[in-house]
């Protein structure tokens, strides 16, 4: 079982940019496939963006498109979350989530077994 923690989160002017990380412990990260989700206040839990075991395969939310890069370092056992060009609608709760099912990607929530706390941002207008 591996937990994950989250880090990087803070508050950010619009169109700034900040730099997630998830730190995994306890399990063999190379075997999960990685997502990062987030909630807005008062809404549901969103797909932000996942990536392969290889890190060779990536997708996005659309919302973030252009916008969002996901990255792993397998020899640290981190993933990130690279935002730029951050606008307010991007505040929300920030979590990272490990699939070990799947060497590819996935958008859906129930896929993910193990979850982090949650980092917060917050994008000033």
């Amino acid at each position: 079982q591996v937990h994950l923690v989250e880090s990087g989160g803070g508050l950010e002017q619009t169109g700034g940019s900040l730099r997630l990380s998830c730190a995994a412990s306890g399990g063999t990260f190379v075997r999960y496939s990685m997502g990062w989700f987030r909630q807005p206040p008062s809404k549901e839990r969103e797909f932000v963006a996942a990536i392969s075991r290889s890190g060779v395969t990536t997708i996005y939310g659309d919302s973030v498109k252009g916008r969002f890069t996901i990255s792993r370092d397998n020899t640290k056992n981190t993933a990130y979350l690279q935002m730029s060009s951050l606008k307010p609608e991007d505040t929300a709760v920030y979590y990272c989530a490990a699939d070990p099912d799947r060497a590819s990607v996935s958008r859906a929530l129930s896929n993910y077994d193990y979850w982090g706390p949650g980092t917060q941002v917050t994008v000033s207008s």
